[in-house]
């Protein structure tokens, strides 16, 4: 069975997406394209940490530009990585949200998420889990010291 991959409407620039965004992504790689008699990119299709995406070129007019509606979730082992992942997506004229998202450079957006956020809030303690979750509407970029804080009620 073949998987359900993602496909994303760019108005143009396919390669400098795809490179943009298997550079940030550690082991991607990129798979089939289709080009026009011209030369112009239809689609490009590569993978991303084991997930597959493909980029469609829908031509000039921008006509359905990406929203907060989708997103794609980083979920990050420690700090280090988000503070990777988080960067990168940034660069290169992104913009911060709150509670972990960001747009990257093309209007994409993207949750950075700790992992032992989400193990956090698995808990059966909802008073901690409420006083994390406070933190975190107050966070832009989530900081996993700040949140086992509040978590614990410190």
């Amino acid at each position: 069975m073949r998987p359900i991959v993602p496909s994303l409407w760019f108005n143009g620039g396919l390669e400098e997406a795809v490179a943009f965004y298997t550079s940030v992504f550690p082991d991607s790689t990129v798979g089939d394209s289709l080009k026009m008699p011209d030369g112009t990119f239809v689609t490009i299709d590569f993978t991303l940490r084991g997930q597959p995406f493909n980029l469609i070129n829908g031509g000039p007019d921008h006509l359905f530009p990406f929203s907060e509606a989708v997103s794609f979730i980083v979920r990050c082992e420690d700090e280090a990585e988000v503070d990777h992942y988080w960067d990168a997506l940034l660069s290169g004229g992104g913009t911060e949200s709150q509670c972990g998202w960001l747009k990257d450079r093309y209007g994409l957006s993207w949750q950075v998420v700790p992992v032992e956020f989400e193990e956090l809030a698995q808990s059966d303690d909802q008073e901690a889990v409420a006083r994390m979750m406070g933190a975190m509407m107050q966070m832009i970029k989530l900081e996993m010291p700040a949140l086992r804080a509040a978590f614990a009620g410190s």
